[in-house]
């Protein structure tokens, strides 16, 4: 199965939720993100109003990281070099624009 992407970071395999799209768009723009991979899509109660991303544990080449929005909450693999708080930091700029 061929990838859509963006940039040749953003590896789309699954639909995004409502909303992340620009945000993980802005995200890639930076040259420290080698790539975002949305994953699945669960529904949530909890995931109301505007677009929050929350980066959770480390993996093998970056960041698992959780967004929610629209009722529902996304797993987002973020491959990068950077430590939490430079990824927490980008992410941030990437929800400000």
């Amino acid at each position: 199965m061929r990838l859509r992407t963006n940039q040749n970071k953003l590896k789309i395999e699954h639909s995004i939720i409502d909303g992340l799209r620009p945000v993980l768009d802005r995200l890639v723009a930076s040259d420290e993100i080698r790539s975002v991979i949305p994953g699945v899509i669960r529904m949530v109660r909890d995931a109301k109003g505007t677009v929050k991303i929350r980066v959770t544990v480390p993996v093998q080449n970056g960041w698992k990281a959780i967004a929610l929005a629209a009722g529902a909450r996304q797993e987002l693999f973020i491959s990068t070099a950077l430590d939490q708080a430079a990824v927490e930091k980008l992410i941030a700029a990437a929800l400000e624009d």
